[in-house]
């Protein structure tokens, strides 16, 4: 089970890696906040973070193309919202300062994921006094997404050596059945898992 998928880069070693994780947490909020309510357009802003955000990228020492596809993988996500503004007036304006600041945002995020191993960053929420519910339920989150991946995969390599067939139309068929019986299998699991953490006194 590749239980690290999340955060496979994070324990890299490298200035960026041996950071504190307070230090990490607080930089990357900050320059999140700082995005969010600078004015637009201010391109000395944007072109400064953008410049940080590499310098930063390139100390970590994290492969590039890993970094570019995880922003890659969230972007549709950008394009998505922001294509809901396209058509009001100015919305060309509107579109591009979405564009460019959930970007910039989402990259900091990315680098921030990639840097500190997850474990730390629910560290730092503990130490600060976070919702206990809310931690635990990140940590179980985290914990069985890798669970989850791990099922999928196994069902699939399963439907794949009974299917011989190769047409489009019933691999399409095969994922909606995989689908299906992911869902259950993933909601009986969380029964058991909560029944069994119950047995033991959690609250």
């Amino acid at each position: 089970m590749r239980h690290n998928f999340l955060d496979f880069h994070s324990r890299l070693d490298s200035p960026v890696h041996r950071l504190c994780a307070d230090t990490k947490l607080v930089v990357a909020l900050a320059l999140v906040l700082a995005t969010v309510w600078m004015p637009f357009p201010a391109p000395w802003y944007f072109a400064t973070v953008t410049g940080f955000l590499i310098i930063i990228a390139f100390a970590s020492k994290i492969p590039a193309l890993s970094l570019i596809k995880r922003l890659l993988l969230l972007e549709p996500l950008v394009l998505g919202v922001a294509a809901l503004a396209w058509f009001q007036p100015g919305g060309a304006l509107v579109f591009t300062r979405i564009v460019v600041k959930s970007t910039l945002c989402l990259f900091t995020m990315v680098l921030l994921s990639n840097t500190t191993p997850f474990s730390a960053l629910l560290d730092v929420l503990r130490r600060t006094r976070f919702p206990s519910l809310i931690i635990t339920t990140l940590a179980l989150m985290y914990r069985y997404l890798a669970v989850l991946v791990d099922e999928t995969e196994r069902m699939q390599r399963a439907r794949a050596s009974r299917t011989f067939a190769g047409r489009r139309s019933h691999l399409w068929k095969s994922l909606g059945t995989v689908i299906g019986q992911l869902f259950i299998r993933s909601t009986e699991r969380a029964e058991r898992i909560y029944a069994a953490m119950c047995a033991r006194g959690w609250k």
